[in-house]
């Protein structure tokens, strides 16, 4: 029977190199951690830059550390990176369909930075999905959506789906349509709403706020208005003329007519 002081000399060697490797692992990983950081505040703090550069640029300096990491871990082993290159070439038809989905996202990150079709802080459609940009890295696009969720997309996705970036220009038309009823007066209820329209701050005046017919319904003669805005005012302007127009409808004996149904009786 083997002395276990024999035994523990045996191992010995393999548990010091399990050590080593472990306080590198947590070493590197926290120090890939506060050097990506450091990147990104320092990156950002130039008001030149854009802070999606800084995001960026923070990510690829966490990965190669962390690849750096990973390569002295192995040293430790005794596993030289020339004999893991070699390995890999071995088996480069197989790695490389393994991993094509994981290279599309990287290759894509790369575009996206360079061409920048969205920027974080950005409302964006990214093929039907909405919703503000978080984050962007190197291999995934991080959305907020307006409730609150996390939403991730491979940026391979990203990339190669439609893209609406709806917070691109520094303005944004905003298009309402109200209904009015057949017997009330188009011109009177043009004027209400151009007068409303008008009297906020936040429309803008070039281009010049308009209101048409554009419509005759069912039940109602729609009334389009187009105005301009700058794009952080859309919503709230939206919401804001859609109440005070609807109070000045009420007001000016302006009716919204809504479908009527008429039950036919049969006689019996």
């Amino acid at each position: 029977m083997t002395d276990l002081p024999d035994t523990l000399t045996q191992f010995m060697p393999m548990l010091l190199n399990a050590g080593k490797a472990l306080l590198i692992l947590v070493i590197g990983w926290i120090a890939a951690g506060i050097i990506s950081g450091l990147v990104r505040k320092r990156v950002n703090r130039n008001p030149n830059i854009d802070k999606t550069l800084g995001n960026f640029a923070a990510s690829v300096v966490r990965w190669v550390i962390l690849l750096m990491v990973l390569s002295a871990v192995l040293a430790v082993f005794g596993i030289q990176t020339t004999s893991i290159v070699a390995m890999l070439s071995a088996a480069t038809l197989a790695i490389g369909l393994a991993l094509q989905g994981t290279l599309s996202d990287l290759a894509s990150g790369f575009m996206l930075i360079i061409f920048r079709p969205y920027k974080i802080d950005q409302y964006v459609d990214i093929g039907g999905t909405a919703g503000t940009v978080v984050d962007i890295n190197l291999f995934v696009t991080e959305l907020k959506t307006p409730d609150n969720v996390q939403i991730i997309i491979p940026n391979g996705q990203a990339w190669g789906a439609v893209i609406t970036n709806f917070s691109h220009h520094d303005t944004r038309r905003v298009d309402m349509v109200f209904g009015i009823d057949y017997g009330d007066d188009a011109d009177v209820a043009m004027g209400i709403i151009l007068e409303k329209a008008k009297a906020d701050p936040r429309v803008l005046q070039d281009p010049e706020p308009w209101v048409r017919v554009t419509n005759l319904g069912d039940s109602s003669v729609d009334l389009t208005a187009r105005i301009w805005c700058n794009a952080a005012d859309y919503w709230e302007l939206k919401f804001q003329l859609t109440k005070e127009v609807k109070e000045a409808f009420d007001a000016g004996g302006i009716s919204i007519p809504y479908p009527h149904s008429v039950e036919i009786q049969k006689k019996g």
